[in-house]
């Protein structure tokens, strides 16, 4: 496992980050989960992403990583990890459970200390921009944060590049750079590349990639259409199956093609394919069971692409 200097901080990120959006839960295995955990930091994983919101039941992961971490991280160890969690999505009922007010984020934070167990977080971030509440409140928030000793960097996750330049400006004025951005990226997710890589990088801004196989599309596992077992056949799902189009399943088989080119599975190309820009510190991946996680991890043996495919990795994404 390799570690990135996260923009321009002292901190440095593994190449790969897990995270517990998926499958730590309170209604999913929690064998499972501690032994996918456990496994990740024995192979070099020491980042472990949260959100308030991530279970089901919302609240649910950080409890259960709070199990974990007793079990298994006590003494040092705690110093070995770094452990994020997010808030700005739905977590409560009433005015205060929502989006980024002062009140809304550090109660939050709070609440994930709790039940984690810790006396801190290592990056708080806003999980996403706030329409109604002027961006300053919630980058205050997150500097009261810091200054509290409650988090040790924060970060921001969803901002468009003009959101993310403002937020950044305000929370250097404010004494606590941002450390990170959130985003989601991807072969077929590309938004980033439009202006926020490169805000990123004049601020001096890491960048932490989420969904990099689009809630498993860029998997073989939608080679030949959608299976009964799969996310886009799941109801509840955030993969739809309108989006896993015959249009898009052609670009997979064509992808897949070049994977196996290079020795690789569909999900490890994609992997390494976020790897090739070095604006990217991390990038984000889950894991229903130890084996899942391996393969993914295993995507650092192949980084680097040549000139050829990724001409025609291109031609097939166009």
């Amino acid at each position: 496992m390799k570690y990135n200097r996260c923009g321009k901080s002292g901190l440095l990120l593994p190449e790969i980050s897990l995270g517990l959006w998926h499958n730590f839960g309170s209604v999913d295995n929690f064998d499972n989960a501690e032994s996918i955990a456990v496994e990740a930091f024995d192979k070099g994983i020491t980042h472990f992403d949260l959100a308030n919101n991530y279970g089901p039941v919302p609240g649910s992961a950080e409890t259960n990583f709070g199990k974990i971490l007793w079990h298994n991280f006590q003494g040092n160890l705690r110093d070995e990890i770094i452990i994020s969690t997010k808030a700005g999505y739905t977590m409560w009922d009433g005015p205060y459970g929502d989006w980024g007010s002062r009140k809304y984020l550090l109660s939050s934070l709070d609440q994930s200390l709790k039940r984690m167990k810790v006396d801190y977080v290592d990056v708080f971030y806003s999980h996403r921009p706030d329409p109604e509440t002027p961006i300053e409140e919630t980058m205050m928030a997150l500097d009261y944060a810091v200054r509290s000793g409650k988090a040790l960097y924060v970060g921001i996750s969803n901002y468009s590049a003009e959101q993310t330049r403002v937020a950044v400006d305000v929370l250097k004025q404010l004494g606590t750079p941002c450390l990170i951005h959130q985003a989601k990226y991807s072969m077929l997710e590309r938004w980033v590349e439009n202006g926020l890589l490169d805000v990123l990088e004049e601020k001096g801004v890491g960048c932490i990639a989420f969904s990099p196989l689009a809630q498993g599309l860029l998997t073989d596992k939608y080679l030949n259409g959608i299976p009964e077992n799969s996310r886009a056949h799941n109801p509840n799902g955030h993969l739809k199956e309108n989006e896993v189009t015959a249009e898009r399943i052609q670009k997979l088989v064509q992808l897949n093609e070049i994977a196996k080119n290079r020795n690789q599975s569909l999900a490890q190309l994609a992997l390494a394919w976020l790897q090739k820009d070095k604006r990217i510190t991390s990038v984000l991946i889950g894991a229903s069971s130890v084996k899942q996680l391996c393969n993914n991890i295993d995507c650092l043996q192949n980084t680097e692409f040549t000139t050829d495919e990724l001409t025609a990795i291109e031609k097939i994404l166009a």
